[in-house]
């Protein structure tokens, strides 16, 4: 039966051999260029998002309400 102290050590060996490999150096550049090219572009975060939707939705219902009472003193000036 194996030793878990053995498969342990060579777990740890194989992590610490991929952490100093070519693919970890890969890993890291293609983060660095994502990362600058997402800060060029215009982004919000999710949390930003929802708030500007709750935001627009309450506008939207306020200028329907205001639409409905321009309507009523428009028609009720009419009908003077």
């Amino acid at each position: 039966m194996l030793d878990p102290k053995i498969l342990e050590d060579f777990g740890a060996k194989m992590s610490a051999l991929l952490a100093n490999s070519p693919a970890a150096d890969i890993e890291r550049n293609a983060k660095a260029v994502m990362s600058g090219m997402f800060a060029k572009l215009d982004l919000v975060t999710r949390e930003e998002f929802d708030i500007q939707a709750q935001l627009l939705a309450r506008t939207r219902e306020k200028l329907t309400a205001l639409e409905a009472r321009v309507a009523a003193l428009e028609q009720s000036r009419s009908g003077q």
